[in-house]
This record gives structure tokens, C-alpha cells and sequence, in this order.
């Protein structure tokens, strides 16, 4: 029942962590949410921003309420500085991490990056560091960073109650995927997990703070991810849950278990499907992330998982398919989530 709350007061819909995930999306499918504002934790419990109050929800007036800040605009602050062509090709988008700042840049405007570093720190002065990024490449998916305002690279970036230490030109951190970070911190409460492709512990940690599942056997291939996946594991005293192994998932995944498994890789994640299927107990829980074409979104990724378990003989019941974020023109990154049963 909705508390009575002042008209002029900053609404919030008052929500447990654990229902935040389906009442943020009810908020939104009413278009009630409050998009000035930003969603925030207080102890065991969300605060979601409402234009007004929705019915089914309790609904208090938002002491001290965060606001977003209107992104700032290049093009204003670098007017006069550079020639009206390259005012055109400005990024109008870019992300942070702790205190580094991360933005793509045309390459006709190289010769001026270093202007458009300096005018990213004026914005940000929390900020030290502007890296320019050219993508992930390589095996290992390493990122493709050129410094290009500041010195130091390595920082703590705090996210849902998770510290994440890491040398943003060594390790990718995808900030689209916050949403599903969030949602795997709901999941895995007293299972053991393997969670392939670790990283620096992106799905990992967040589990593990919040869930607090019985262990987690956390892989990982890349030895910079791994030394940053072992300083978070300390950092978020999370010792006694999570396992680090230094390997390939194909060789380090176990048998028959997990209760959960997580496959938070994309391409080239279907190699490793039945390797995945096979650490699960029987009725254990696959979450198996892939790019597909939008065309074929969802049954292009239902059907690798469909195909897997049945080449070994097991049936998996898919639950849902969700889309994680957009991946490049027409290419979903989606994640499914499958209930591998018994052998038949």
C-alpha cells in the first residue's frame, strides 16, 4: 500500500534487493520511472524513482535523492578550438571507470585527442586519466587503450556494493552489462558455481558479496584478468567463497558439480557448451551469453544450447533468453538461461 507522500516530494518505490529486478521493470513498463534520478541501495533495500506513485508498491518521499548530470557537451566546450569539420565527429558518449575515463574517438580526430582528453578531466575533476579505446582483440580479449590525458591506469571502480580493482589498458570492463551484473548478484545463495571466462571477477564478485553462494570456482585464461580477479576476491573478503584457477575452462571446468554455471564470454562460447553442461548436476542452472544476429534473436541461442545437451544426451528446458545490450549494427549479445536436466 502506497504511504501518503507530498506531491512536490522526490518519490522513490521502496523495494527489497531481492525484488528490485521485477519491480524496476514494472516502474518502467507503467513509464513511471524517474529518469533524473538515480536508482539507489539503502541496506537491504532499492529505491527506484517514480514520477508518481504506483499502485502495489510502497512509496516513500526520497531523502537526499542523487541526480544524473546532464552530459556534457563537447562541441560547446571545444568550439573555437578545433575546425568546424572536426566539431561534427566529436564522441557525444563515453564511460568511467573509477577515476578513468574511457571514449572512442574518430580517427580524423587524432591529431586533436589530446584537446579532447584535457577537455574530458574538466569536466570530471574527480577524474586523472583519459583513455582513447580502439576495441578488444586477441584471444584473451584484451583492450586496444592509448593514454591520452593523464598517467595512472589502474583504479577502483565501485558498482552495486562491488569493488573492482583494475588496469583499465590491461583488462576490459563492459559497462553495458550492468544489468546483468546486477542480476547475477541475486542468484547462486548457497550453491557451488563455476563461473568460465571470470575475468576479473565481473559476474563472480557480485555473487558473492550479495548472494553469498557456498563456493564459486571462478577460471579464468588471462593472467592480467587473473591477478586482478585475485586482489578483488581479497578486497571484497569474499576468501572463503571464491576459488581463482589460472587455466583454460576446457581443461579446468569440473563434473557433474555445479549447481550453476556462467559462461559470461561471447563468440566463441558455444566451443565450451557441452563442457559447461557437463559440470552441471542434474536440474542445474546454465547461463550461457553469445552474440546472435537480431533476426535470429532468441532462437539462434536457444538452439546452441538445445543441440549441446542433446549431443550428451540431456535435455535443457530454456527459461529465458534476455538481451544483454547491443552488441554492433544487428548483432544482439544476449544471455540464455537453460535447466539442464538428467541424463535421458
Amino acid at each position: 500500500m502506497s504511504r501518503a507522500t507530498s506531491r512536490n516530494a522526490s518519490l522513490a518505490v521502496r523495494a527489497k534487493r531481492a525484488d528490485a529486478e521485477a519491480t524496476l521493470k514494472r516502474v518502467i513498463s507503467f513509464g513511471l520511472l524517474d529518469r533524473s534520478r538515480k536508482v539507489r541501495e539503502k541496506g537491504s533495500y532499492v529505491e527506484i524513482p517514480v514520477i508518481e506513485p504506483l499502485s502495489g508498491c510502497e512509496v516513500i518521499p526520497q531523502e537526499e535523492p542523487e541526480y544524473y548530470r546532464r552530459t556534457p557537451n563537447l562541441a560547446e566546450a571545444l568550439q573555437g578550438e578545433l575546425p568546424p569539420e572536426a566539431i561534427l565527429l566529436l564522441p557525444r558518449g563515453w564511460y568511467i571507470l573509477g577515476d578513468i575515463i574511457v571514449v572512442k574517438i574518430h580517427p580524423a580526430l587524432a591529431p586533436f585527442q589530446i584537446l579532447i582528453g584535457q577537455a574530458l578531466l574538466a569536466f570530471y575533476p574527480r577524474c586523472r586519466t583519459v583513455l582513447r579505446d580502439f576495441g578488444i582483440e586477441g584471444q584473451l580479449r584484451e583492450p586496444k587503450r592509448e593514454t591520452i590525458a593523464g598517467i595512472k591506469t589502474e583504479t577502483v571502480h565501485r558498482e552495486n556494493g562491488v569493488l573492482f580493482r583494475l588496469d583499465a589498458r590491461k583488462v576490459m570492463f563492459s559497462a553495458g552489462n550492468l544489468k546483468e551484473r546486477m542480476r547475477m548478484s541475486l542468484l547462486g545463495k548457497d550453491e557451488f558455481v563455476v563461473d568460465m571466462f571470470a575475468g576479473i571477477g565481473y559476474f563472480t564478485l557480485p555473487m558473492a558479496v550479495h548472494s553469498r553462494p557456498r563456493k564459486i570456482m571462478a577460471i579464468e585464461l588471462n593472467p592480467n584478468a587473473y591477478h586482478y580477479l585475485c586482489q578483488n576476491i581479497h578486497l571484497n573478503h569474499v576468501e572463503r567463497i571464491v576459488e581463482p584457477i589460472l587455466g583454460d575452462c576446457m581443461k579446468e571446468t569440473p563434473q557433474g558439480v555445479a549447481d550453476r554455471v556462467v559462461m559470461g564470454m561471447v563468440q566463441v562460447t558455444d566451443r565450451y557448451l557441452q563442457k559447461a553442461i557437463l559440470a552441471l548436476r542434474p536440474g542445474g542452472m546454465l547461463h550461457y551469453h553469445q552474440t546472435v544476429p537480431s533476426w535470429k534473436y532468441p532462437a539462434a541461442a536457444a538452439k546452441d544450447v538445445i543441440d549441446a545437451a542433446a549431443a550428451l544426451g540431456r535435455n535443457a528446458e530454456i527459461l529465458q533468453c534476455i538481451k544483454v545490450k547491443k552488441y554492433s549494427p544487428g548483432v544482439i549479445h544476449a544471455v540464455v538461461d537453460a535447466s539442464i536436466d538428467r541424463i535421458f
